[in-house]
């Protein structure tokens, strides 16, 4: 036998063991989904309000989503009471929210929108695609849907971020507008996107291989399209890996959480992923001194670690700073009932700011 026959005899080989991993793998992950039950027994993401379209100041159309305290769907307001207005993180969308929505229905006024090449929101240009754009963004949102109330900002992770960008273009509305924040397993800078994978590598050499990796995605974008949406054991792994901490979590989180993930074009990943490392806003965050602030991140976070969340505390005069032990990364699932109870906490204090106001 020829070295050639040989060679191509084990390149089929191996075509057929990989084939037949993906197909195993594949088969793996359908099982884990098909396992996953609804939470609660109401289906996560299921939860819908009146739709609506925003504006931002592009032109982009945002979609978003308002719960009216009134179960008929009025629009009455209740002066007494901070509307909520929810911003969701990096590659997911405003249904991430479920168990914050399902706890607080028929309360207080909520909003929640869909960041921009996210969800249901239109794709933005990519010189648009900035964390300051963001900011612009959540200030279109309030202006369309909440012009005339006082209101207590929620983001997690980059949605944090975009509240972190509207204070430092109008440091004014906190206190004002704004009656109360709250962050959820975010930072106002000094992310390093390398230190996910090892901690070890040095800045200027982990920049280069992000760098790099972002490249090398962008000219692969159909084929790492088709392996990202399998839908295969792998994700499901990945995601509980980074996005959930150290104790086991209910198999509809993960598969709920890697549905939206896999739901994001890997266009707008390659595009956003730069904004973090150059994310440097630690100086506007005394505005959030004006309202009651709420920290909350988990001391297992992969993604933003539990000192981005120490270092707001400290820069933060009068904030709460509540963290979650093993926690990872997507509080609002595994900590939904103690981020729900310092969220209650948080709200009630906005509205007696609001009702000082009057």
């Amino acid at each position: 036998m020829s070295g050639r026959t040989r060679a191509l005899q084990a390149a089929a080989g191996l075509g057929v063991a990989v084939a037949t991993g993906l197909v195993l793998d594949r088969r793996l992950g359908l099982r884990a989904r098909a396992r996953a039950k609804s939470a609660d027994g109401i289906a996560l993401g299921s939860l819908r309000g009146a739709p609506t379209t925003v504006q931002a100041d592009d032109g982009l159309d945002l979609y978003a989503e308002v719960d009216e305290i009134s179960p008929h769907g009025s629009t009455r307001t209740f002066p007494d009471r901070a509307t909520v207005v929810f911003v969701h993180g990096f590659s997911l969308t405003l249904d991430c929210w479920h168990f914050q929505r399902l706890a607080f229905r028929g309360k207080r006024r909520m909003v929640f929108y869909d960041q921009r090449s996210h969800g249901r929101s239109g794709r933005s240009e990519v010189e648009n695609a900035t964390i300051d754009q963001l900011g612009d963004d959540l200030l279109s949102v309030l202006d369309t849907l909440a012009p005339d109330e006082k209101v207590v900002l929620v983001g997690h992770s980059m949605g944090g971020m975009s509240i972190v960008a509207l204070a430092e273009e109008h440091p004014e509305m906190f206190g004002g507008r704004v009656v109360g924040v709250g962050l959820l397993s975010t930072t106002a800078g000094g992310m390093r996107a390398h230190k996910i994978v090892s901690r070890y590598v040095p800045d200027m050499l982990g920049r280069r291989v992000v760098e790099r990796g972002l490249f090398v995605a962008a000219q692969r974008e159909r084929l790492l399209e088709l392996i990202r949406k399998r839908g295969s054991a792998l994700s499901l792994r990945v995601v509980q890996e980074f996005a959930f901490g150290k104790e086991p979590v209910p198999p509809e989180y993960v598969v709920f959480l890697d549905s939206m993930i896999a739901a994001t074009p890997l266009k707008v990943l390659v595009e956003f992923i730069p904004q973090f490392d150059a994310l440097d806003k630690f100086s506007v965050v005394k505005a959030f001194e004006q309202v009651p602030t709420w920290i909350m991140c988990g001391t297992a976070d992969k993604l933003t670690s539990i000192g981005h969340a120490r270092k707001l505390h400290e820069h933060i005069a009068g904030s709460e700073l509540t963290e979650f032990r093993g926690g990872g990364h997507v509080p609002i699932f595994e900590f939904k009932d103690k981020v729900n109870e310092n969220l209650d906490e948080l709200f009630q204090r906005a509205d007696e700011q609001v009702r000082g106001d009057r």
